[in-house]
């Protein structure tokens, strides 16, 4: 989980459209999707910090091949450094991770051209990870960031990788391929 802010909208709608853009400009400099490594940071154990894994497992079921960290296989945020060192040489590495924000935050994500400091919302001092990153403001920050976390709606954390999935796919997209997400962790969506 990673610190993020941001600035206004309300959590009844995600904001995908800066997410589209940023995920194609970094298509434009690597167009190869074999290039291209998902380092989805997060548990499978709260609810907040699922929204990596999820993406994860939801781009693993749409054939992306180089995806660290699914429900099935978490990569949490002390995992990150050795799950890197068996990922593609000379690769363009894209860390997502969950992050807590200002209550009109919620719902929207922090995007940068740079890495992802995992763990920095709970006072962890872990290695940066990423050349790009993807952080989705989950839930808003307060004193207890685990409890937040813990307390953080499915059903949102749902939509916002569904959406983050679909920004991917439309950056790198696939001849012949339907867009519409299926699979048994997108059947959660439809709840």
């Amino acid at each position: 989980m990673s610190t993020g802010m941001s600035t206004g909208m309300s959590t009844d709608t995600i904001n995908e459209e800066p997410l589209v853009l940023f995920l194609k400009k970094i298509a434009a400099k690597q167009p190869d999707r074999s290039r291209i490594v998902f380092l989805c940071i997060g548990s499978d154990r709260s609810t907040g910090d699922s929204y990596g894994p999820i993406v994860g497992s939801m781009l693993r079921q749409r054939g992306w091949e180089h995806v660290i960290g699914t429900l099935q296989q978490p990569c949490d945020a002390y995992a990150v450094e050795g799950a890197l060192q068996s990922a593609v040489p000379e690769a363009t590495v894209i860390a997502i991770d969950a992050c807590l924000g200002k209550q009109k935050s919620v719902g929207q994500y922090v995007l940068s051209d740079g890495p992802l400091q995992p763990g920095a919302a709970t006072g962890r001092r872990l290695p940066a990870a990423g050349d790009y990153s993807i952080a989705a403001i989950v839930n808003m920050n307060g004193p207890k960031a685990y409890w937040m976390l813990q307390s953080t709606s499915l059903y949102h954390v749902i939509q916002m990788a569904k959406h983050t999935v679909q920004a991917i796919e439309s950056a790198w997209p696939v001849a012949g391929s339907a867009n519409p997400l299926s699979g048994p962790i997108e059947a959660l969506s439809r709840i």
